[in-house]
């Protein structure tokens, strides 16, 4: 099973981010751009999958894995609050890039599209294909693409 750091040096390789806190950095903000599009029922799914939780006493490789569930909830709990009331948004793929270009702060010469194929096929490696099929279906047609490609 991998664990957080796993998931995040690969982040970190894939993206050429500097150090796994950039990846982390990165990875929450574009997290937070997906689960603004989606439902929360789908986004608690994602979190659940990720999690990998059965409540028995975890493993420490457990509770790395868990550490990958945290960094998809919001740490801010009135943006947490507010987005399991509001409906999801909808925006399209220069809006998604835009805003991980924005709030990411993303090294000289980093794409986001590179970054965000990078925490794409992290992620993907830690889901279910009918959860990959599911978050598919709540992304922008060209973000989708680069999920599916990623």
């Amino acid at each position: 099973m991998p664990d957080n750091t796993a998931f995040l040096e690969k982040v970190k390789k894939q993206g050429y981010l500097e150090d796994i806190y950039d990846a982390r950095d990165v990875t929450e903000v574009v997290f937070r751009t997906m689960r603004d599009l989606m439902n929360t029922e789908a986004s608690d799914r994602v979190e659940s999958e990720l999690r990998k939780n059965d409540d028995s006493v975890p493993t420490p490789a457990e509770e790395q894995q868990q550490e990958i569930a945290d960094l998809w909830k919001d740490t801010n709990p009135i943006v947490s609050f507010l987005s399991r009331i509001r409906p999801p948004l909808n925006f399209d793929a220069d809006t998604f890039l835009f805003r991980i270009r924005q709030e990411a702060s993303l090294p000289k010469g980093v794409s986001p599209e590179t970054v965000v194929k990078a925490i794409f096929s992290a992620t993907k490696d830690e889901l279910s294909q009918e959860r990959v099929n599911e978050v598919a279906e709540f992304l922008p047609p060209k973000i989708q693409q680069m999920w599916q490609q990623a």
